[in-house]
């Protein structure tokens, strides 16, 4: 049986990668093409000097907590190393 914090509505863990650094963002959020619009639109304190962004990954959870727990997890070193792993055709390693 699914836990109490399931709901309706998806929850999506994202990666970003700027164009112009190359460095990742990584966040998530319930609505992937509005907060994709609101980066691009330097709308976010936090990546608009970082302009323009790909998105290079994502994944959608049922759960916030969950979704919460998989942005942590994907900021830390091991969540860096699956990246890579995961995404080894993008990155070319």
């Amino acid at each position: 049986m699914p836990g109490r914090t399931i709901s309706n509505r998806f929850y999506y863990v994202y990666v970003l990668e700027s164009m112009k650094d190359a460095k990742q963002y990584i966040g998530f959020t319930t609505d992937l093409r509005k907060r994709m619009d609101q980066h691009q639109q330097g709308k976010s304190f936090a990546t608009a000097p970082r302009r323009p962004f790909v998105l290079a990954y994502y994944e959608a959870c049922r759960s916030k907590i969950d979704a919460m727990r998989r942005e942590d997890y994907l900021k830390h070193s091991e969540g860096r190393r699956f990246l890579v792993k995961r995404l080894k055709d993008y990155y070319g390693k």
